[in-house]
């Protein structure tokens, strides 16, 4: 569903309609076989959102959600390796995703 995602972002950046049409066709010139159902999903989703005010209030909410696996990582200490492992990927995943909220602003 990301690749979707990121579909609308590059219409929105590139001041484009975010249009079922625009959205299947980007994701075709990627090579991804389009599921039309989704595609009519996202566009209907995204009907009346104010973009920049999502991108805006995602990076502001990312630091805080960085912030909250590192409070648990005392309890984490406990916990065998391997899911110790585990938790700092998903912190990865979420610094990644912070970061890319600015990528677009």
């Amino acid at each position: 569903m990301m690749e979707y995602i990121y579909a609308a972002l590059l219409l929105h950046n590139a001041g484009k309609a975010i249009t079922e049409e625009a959205v299947t066709a980007i994701l075709q010139a990627a090579g991804i076989e389009v599921n039309d159902a989704r595609v009519k999903a996202l566009v209907a989703a995204l009907e009346g959102v104010d973009i920049e005010e999502a991108i805006a209030k995602a990076a502001f909410a990312a630091p805080a959600a960085a912030a909250a696996p590192a409070a648990a990582a005392p309890a984490a200490a406990e916990a065998p390796a391997e899911e110790e492992e585990e938790e700092e990927e998903d912190t990865s995943e979420e610094d990644g995703m912070a970061g890319l909220g600015a990528l677009f602003g």
